[in-house]
């Protein structure tokens, strides 16, 4: 054990009664809010925390760290709104998620940190860090110990001096070293400041100390990073020019130091969670160890699956979506070990915005979202559990009785392809059982299937790549001209022509040609290839479609119209430029829809797809719900402000990592290389590397048509801009003209001439209800006043006119009101259909008569079906032509039926 620094700190006693020395009890809120306090007190600035999912960074699924935001500024790239920062930031790691559920790991976790860019460093950082914990927290300092890297003199000296700290009482760690391994990048030693929980929970050897892997017994609550050196490919340090500090605390653990605990989930940034979730199972936190270990599954997960929702993260098969799905899934697995059989994440998930609102208002603002996105996959995935886990205890009861030990990979492969079980809960399922998941089986089933989906071209496919492939080692890449044009002149360099390399092409072949230099846009990041046509004296090449065959290659596919063309030929390339600027027009207009989306709704709004043709744009966008009325208003009018705004369109080729740090979107779906191009029009900056308009004003004007689901979480939005909006306005003008022409109102009138008609219907419909009515009261004694008597028993059989099966069986209750007891059948043709009804009083049931076997007789007798209750039953056919004959054989039917 290290020396200790001399200290004259009292004991006390925690809330748990476990020795906590002279610390003072303080819930989350408070350190939290001590933190902030104590480092803004120091002239450093408040950040709020980032979002959840990486500003502009689509190399990350999620934030992980709370320097995450800052490393721009450390970097250079961008201008830090002040040099010293501090913030709180909420963290997601999913590293150790089969391991969440006993006492300490986390998924989602907030990261206390002070940083400095180029100003402060190891001095003031050990400074304020000893500072804080000693005095804003009053941990005692004798149970405070820091660690160093063994290559770093300078901080250990520096510990003495602020802290009092003897030589042999400070621990050197190899690992005490931030940096990129095997990459380049800012990187420096780190100072780790450790807690001692206690001697109880030591191992008893005479070496522990913090670092020690045998024992819980020291806790490590801080990181100091002293960012000091840049390492270069090779692994050569040089010292950076600006030297920065980065510290990082999680705050759940200083919270169980802070309220002398022995793990996270006992602190109150957790009990209020567990004990929401134990009460709607009917169990307490604390009474049987698999339970608790159920609780604290689902109370990280609740609390991880509020934030991601909050964040805009919604469930999907990909990327953070499957992250959001797999979290939610596993903590539903955990709610029905405890019993929870119906939706209750959503429930729950109020226990949480109630304990953190207050710091993160996002919570609040968005209460009612995450609800709903909570609900409706924790519904769609309840019947897929249940089912899922029925079939795995089955098979591991089956391997358990053959003495097996692993779960074959098909078995894994099959609960997930048809049942929809994930991979990983099945794992989890087997391991708590002690079986293992062939795992390599179940890659190899789902490669297998995925090749046989793939199978109908797959050869086709593999041959035309590998054409292309042999191709493009004798060419250059194809240089694309077309951003500043739409026409030029250029050579062919290759000819592909049924499937293979040729020398020349001539009318009526199709064909694909490859130019040295060409204007023609190829399919790309959602926008269609261009058309146009490639000529020169000798022949037309009609270009119906351009693509990427692979990187490198752009590649005109079409047909000669006349003449012919070969390999060397000069020829003139010629876009179809009126169709281009349409796709201008759409592809700005998306640029424009993608920036107004997270003005109107968010910034958790992200692309999730688009299409950019000539004729209209589709932008697909995360959003559990439907847009409200006011939100599409407010939509279409700021998409179409900022086209009058006339913003002038720029770009600009940069660096990947410079071009994010000026606040540029990328899309997480797409890949992007070292050089990328940044678009920029008014306050919307993209990474695109598409053709648009030179000023927003070319657009004329955006309009939304339609706004649908396209899946889970998923909505569409399909828009015209320019002379496609301009014509559609147009129809609907004329739409309008000719339905107050019909109507015989003026235009503005139309609504309320509509109105008025709809209730002058109403009114008729009412009246003309109420006539037939009457004459169906009258009809209906007219009918009862001369039944056939079968037996002894009245019977009405008749076809009435009647508009629909209401007034069908309407009529049907008063023949029988006024006849009493007896057999009533009424049919009529309604909407070109033979119906029918037929009721049988109580008394005569008894005595053999069943409604449902009359109504059967009769569908026979239609060519129908009839069926129903003993006392009353309906039927119906496509033949109206033989209700006649059918109703006049009743009484023979009833007579039958009474023996």
């Amino acid at each position: 054990m290290p020396a200790k620094r001399s200290s004259g700190a009292a004991g006390g006693k925690g809330p748990t009664g476990r020795a906590v020395s002279s610390s003072t009890y303080l819930s989350g809120t408070q350190a939290r809010a001590t933190f902030l306090r104590s480092f803004e007190e120091h002239g450093h600035e408040r950040l709020p925390s980032s979002s959840l999912i990486p500003r502009n960074d689509p190399t990350v699924l999620l934030t992980t760290a709370g320097m995450q935001q800052m490393i721009p500024f450390f970097l250079g790239q961008e201008q830090p709104p002040a040099d010293n920062l501090t913030s709180v930031q909420k963290c997601f790691r999913t590293t150790d998620i089969d391991e969440v559920g006993d006492a300490s790991h986390l998924t989602f976790f907030e990261m206390l940190g002070n940083f400095s860019v180029g100003q402060y460093f190891k001095r003031e950082a050990i400074a304020y860090a000893w500072e804080l914990l000693t005095k804003g927290y009053n941990l005692p300092p004798d149970r405070l110990y820091p660690t160093v890297h063994p290559d770093d003199d300078e901080a250990p000296r520096l510990w003495q001096e602020i802290a009092g700290f003897p030589a042999d009482g400070i621990t050197r760690l190899a690992d005490n070293w931030w940096g990129p391994p095997g990459a380049s990048g800012p990187c420096g030693p780190d100072s780790e400041i450790y807690y001692d929980r206690g001697s109880e929970l030591g191992c008893g050897q005479a070496d522990c100390a913090p670092g020690c892997e045998r024992c819980e017994r020291y806790l490590e609550i801080w990181n100091l990073v002293f960012m000091q050196f840049y390492q270069d490919t090779e692994g050569n340090r040089t010292p950076l020019a600006r030297r920065n500090i980065d510290t990082g605390m999680g705050l759940e653990r200083l919270a169980m130091v802070l309220q002398g605990k022995n793990s996270v989930f006992d602190t109150d940034l957790f009990r209020p969670i567990i004990d929401k979730f134990a009460a709607l199972a009917g169990t307490r936190y604390g009474e049987n160890p698999a339970h608790d270990r159920s609780l604290r599954v689902i109370a990280d997960h609740g609390r991880a699956l509020v934030f991601l929702a909050a964040d805009g993260v919604l469930p999907d098969n990909t990327g953070r979506g499957y992250i959001f799905r797999r979290v939610l899934r596993r903590a539903v697995r955990h709610g029905k070990l405890l019993g929870l059989e119906g939706p209750f994440l959503a429930e729950a998930a109020d226990t949480v915005i109630g304990l953190m609102g207050g710091h993160y208002h996002e919570l609040v603002e968005r209460r009612d979202a995450i609800v709903e996105t909570l609900e409706a996959e924790e519904r769609r995935f309840g019947q897929t559990l249940t089912v899922g886990l029925q079939l795995l205890t089955r098979e591991l009861d089956e391997l358990a009785a053959r003495g097996g030990s692993e779960v074959p990979g098909e078995v894994a492969f099959k609960l997930y392809d048809t049942h929809g079980f994930p991979i990983e809960l099945t794992e989890e399922v087997a391991r708590e059982r002690g079986f293992t998941v062939d795992r390599a089986g179940f890659e190899g089933a789902m490669q297998r299937q995925q090749e046989q989906a793939r199978r109908p071209d797959v050869f086709a496919r593999t041959r035309e790549e590998d054409i292309w492939t042999d191709l493009v080692k004798g060419l250059p890449a194809t240089t694309f001209g077309g951003y500043g044009a739409t026409a030029g002149s250029s050579a062919i360099v290759a000819i592909l022509a049924n499937g293979r390399p040729v020398e020349s092409v001539s009318a009526p072949q199709d064909a694909t040609l490859v130019l040295a230099e060409t204007p023609f846009y190829a399919e790309a990041g959602g926008q269609v290839g261009d058309t146009g046509v490639i000529g020169a004296g000798t022949g037309t090449f009609q270009v119906n479609d351009t693509k990427r065959p692979i990187p490198g290659l752009i590649a005109h596919m079409g047909t000669m119209t006349s003449g012919s063309l070969r390999i060397g030929s000069e020829v003139r390339a010629e876009v179809d430029a009126t169709r281009r600027e349409a796709i201008m027009r759409n592809h700005s207009a998306t640029h424009l829809l993608h920036r107004a989306l997270k003005d109107v709704l968010g910034e958790q709004v992200h692309q999730q797809g688009s299409l950019v043709a000539p004729d209209r744009l589709r932008f697909d966008f995360n959003l559990p719900r439907a847009l409200t009325v006011e939100e599409a208003r407010a939509l279409d009018s700021r998409v179409n402000d900022l086209v009058l705004g006339n913003h002038a369109v720029s770009t600009e080729i940069l660096p990947y990592r410079e071009a994010i740090a000026t606040g540029a979107m990328a899309l997480f779906s797409e890949k992007y290389g070292d050089m990328v191009r940044v678009v920029r029009m008014g306050p919307s900056k993209e990474l695109c590397g598409g053709t648009h308009v030179a000023a927003t004003g070319q657009i004329g004007i955006y309009l939304t048509t339609t706004e649908a689901s396209v899946g889970s979480g998923m909505r569409r939005i399909e828009a015209l801009t320019g002379l496609g909006a301009q014509g559609h306005l147009r129809d609907r003008s004329a739409l309008l003209a000719s339905a107050a022409d019909r109507l015989q109102t003026s235009a503005d009138s139309v609504v309320d001439r509509v109105q008025q008609l709809q209730e002058e219907l109403a009114e008729a419909r009412r009246q003309l209800r109420k006539a037939q009515g009457e004459a169906g009261r009258e009809e209906a004694g007219r009918l009862a006043a001369s039944p056939r008597v079968v037996r002894g028993v009245p019977v009405v059989a008749a076809v009435v006119s009647v508009g629909d099966d209401r007034a069908l069986r309407e009529m049907g209750d008063a023949v029988r009101g006024h006849l009493g007891s007896g057999v009533v059948a009424l049919a009529a043709a309604i909407e070109g259909q033979a119906r029918f009804i037929v009721t049988v009083d109580a008394e005569l049931v008894q005595r053999g008569l069943n409604a449902g076997t009359i109504a059967r007789a009769l569908g026979e007798r239609l060519g129908g079906r009839g069926g129903g209750r003993p006392d009353s039953a309906q039927g119906g056919s496509k033949e109206t032509a033989d209700l006649g004959a059918a109703l006049a054989a009743l009484p023979d039917v009833v007579a039958s039926l009474m023996g």
